[in-house]
């Protein structure tokens, strides 16, 4: 659906003091996802004996951007708390939900709740969100103009070739007139649904951390918020963005994810309180994101009634 998102020009501003916890969820089509794998990095913080499950063992965390400085700001908050934290730094995104499934890790923390409902119906698997992080806009970027008007007909365009990523990404391209999706478009929209005689420019999905690089080939590119800086891009370059303060966002709000059986899992639990209410840490993801993310703190039910509507959604198409 046109208009899922409120698009917005890079002057234009966000509210990062938008209401975060959103409650009575209502969920449409036209929303979506992102993400992850590859190689361990470990940053390792002090004590264990936390009170609750699994007090006395190491709990290790999957991310995508293990080098992020708040991960360090966060393995010492919890060490003061008496949890020593672990994290497990991956590389693509289709690697830390199998990872989690498999008993590799106990957490991760790199997708949102429509890349998380894609995983689960493709895999079969029930990875369950049980505390918010933030919503990151996904932004328009290029080499060679510096405003989406600039754009002609039959120029290039690449996008993530993820399923959630892709289609949010046509929504953002259909946003900005670039392109005319057939139906509206939705969170489940392809290449296939671009009207490529009614658009302006010509899509191309790729690997989502090869959009980037792509950029001296093409004309633009749709690039995910942990590969901006990793280019050498700022996120004020962004020529158009999704607004993440917008309440329809919801399904893209990024979420820890646990296995269903540890749900109520005390320690789990402390440690999303931790990443939340830690200043150093939050300040961190806001100056990593460039102060583009939306921080939330939406309770574990609520994530949940939305990754089950979104689930249903997902299946509803396959």
């Amino acid at each position: 659906m046109r208009g899922t998102f409120r698009p917005y020009r890079a002057d234009g501003h966000s509210n990062r003091n938008v209401e975060n916890s959103v409650k009575n969820i209502s969920l449409k089509k036209g929303l979506l996802a992102t993400l992850a794998a590859g190689a361990s990095l470990t940053l390792l913080a002090g004590c264990a004996g936390a009170a609750g499950d699994g007090a006395d063992e190491t709990v290790k965390i999957g991310v995508v951007g293990a080098s992020d400085p708040y991960w360090a700001e966060y393995t010492e908050a919890a060490a003061a708390e008496g949890i020593e934290v672990e994290i497990v730094d991956f590389a693509e995104y289709n690697q830390p939900n199998p990872a989690l499934s498999n008993g590799d890790i106990d957490m991760n923390q790199f997708q949102h709740l429509v890349y998380l409902a894609d995983y689960n119906v493709a895999s079969g698997e029930d990875l369950t969100p049980i505390g918010a992080t933030a919503i990151y806009p996904l932004g328009l970027y290029s080499s060679k103009v510096t405003d989406v008007d600039e754009l002609k007909k039959g120029d290039t365009v690449a996008v993530p070739n993820d399923a959630s990523n892709l289609a949010r990404a046509l929504l953002v391209l259909q946003s900005a007139d670039l392109v005319t999706l057939k139906d509206g478009g939705s969170i489940f929209s392809t290449l296939d649904d671009v009207d490529t005689a009614k658009s302006t420019v010509e899509v191309t999905a790729l690997e989502p951390s090869l959009t980037a690089t792509s950029l001296p080939d093409v004309a633009a590119a749709i690039i995910n918020n942990d590969f901006v800086e990793k280019a050498g891009l700022s996120f004020d370059d962004a020529l158009v963005k999704d607004d993440a303060a917008d309440e329809t966002a919801l399904p893209y709000v990024n979420v820890f994810a646990v296995r269903a059986e540890d749900a109520d899992n005390e320690t789990y639990a402390t440690l999303i309180d931790i990443y939340q209410t830690t200043t150093a840490v939050t300040d961190g993801v806001m100056e990593v994101s460039g102060d583009s993310a939306v921080l939330a703190t939406t309770p574990a039910a609520d994530l949940q009634a939305a990754l089950a509507t979104v689930e249903e959604d997902t299946a509803a198409q396959k």
